[in-house]
């Protein structure tokens, strides 16, 4: 059997989304375009571009410029924890970003349910104004059973609940390598994802609530290349219980590692990137572009 390759167009996608009834997964290239108001560098996301930011624009030894984990567990355990946060934080934590523009897109739109793999808060800022549900991956945490933070959002600030006190009818952000907001909290060495992941695979990563309301969802996969098995595995749980097909990836130049993970999971291709979603989304009725009626 040949690679899934979609016949479904852009806009209809954009439609979907704007809809509610398809969530967005997102990955670094969803902040490709995101530079630094005053030295114009570009926001380190993707792993080789964290790997250099983390160890001072110089590259690290081949096998740790491989993953960003590999090379965080590296200066983890040699400058300790706290460094490895301190990066994340400081490099995340301030607001001298200019904003993506699929980022300006969902603040438009307000997706009921986002999955943001990203460790920045563009996300966050979109939704500034609107009482929502933030969800955070945690690992190696002591005195629990569960891989997760959830802090409600009021409208100005938010406050730790627990899983049973979520607000069912407010849009859910899910940052699982966290961010730093409302505290710097992340996902960053190989120690915390083979925590993570096993947990993750083991259920203990997603809220129970969570778990009833992705059922037979469909996504939309966006800046993420799935060449790299860390990324693979934390998408194929995150989706767990998709409808069929489980929704549709934008990748240009797919590699054939990349068609035959996605033919595995029943994620649909498509040969196209954010640029070409926005200009489809662009093209829609008002009625269609128009902001979903959310609480706030």
């Amino acid at each position: 059997m040949g690679p899934i390759m979609s016949q479904i167009t852009l806009e209809e996608i954009a439609r979907g989304v704007t809809r509610h009834d398809i969530v967005p997964y997102l990955g670094a290239g969803a902040v490709a375009d995101v530079v630094h108001s005053e030295s114009g560098q570009a926001m380190p996301a993707d792993s080789e571009s964290l790997i250099l930011a983390m160890n001072g624009g110089q590259a690290m030894a081949p096998r740790l410029m491989y993953e960003f984990p590999r090379a965080a567990m590296n200066v983890e355990l040699k400058k300790g924890r706290r460094f490895l946060t301190r990066f994340l934080q400081e490099t995340y934590g301030h607001a001298h970003w200019t904003r993506a523009l699929l980022h300006d897109w969902l603040a438009t739109v307000k997706p009921r349910y986002v999955i943001d793999t990203n460790r920045d808060s563009q996300l966050q800022d979109s939704y500034a104004a609107t009482p929502h549900t933030l969800i955070r991956g945690v690992a190696r945490l002591g005195g629990s059973d569960y891989r997760f933070r959830i802090h409600h959002y009021d409208g100005g600030r938010y406050t730790a609940i627990d899983q049973d006190a979520v607000d069912p009818d407010l849009p859910t952000l899910f940052k699982p390598m966290g961010s730093p907001l409302p505290d710097p909290s992340f996902i960053a060495s190989d120690a915390d994802y083979v925590d993570y992941i096993t947990e993750l695979m083991g259920g203990f990563a997603i809220p129970n609530f969570l778990k009833q309301y992705r059922q037979n969802k469909q996504y939309l996969i966006l800046g993420l290349r799935l060449t790299r098995d860390t990324e693979r595995m934390v998408l194929s749980d995150m989706i767990y219980g998709a409808a069929t097909p489980g929704g549709w990836v934008l990748i240009p130049g797919a590699t054939d590692k990349e068609r035959r993970f996605c033919e595995r999971i029943g994620l649909e291709l498509i040969d196209a990137d954010i640029p070409e979603l926005l200009a489809a989304a662009s093209q829609l009725p008002v009625a269609d572009q128009a902001t979903a009626d959310l609480p706030g």
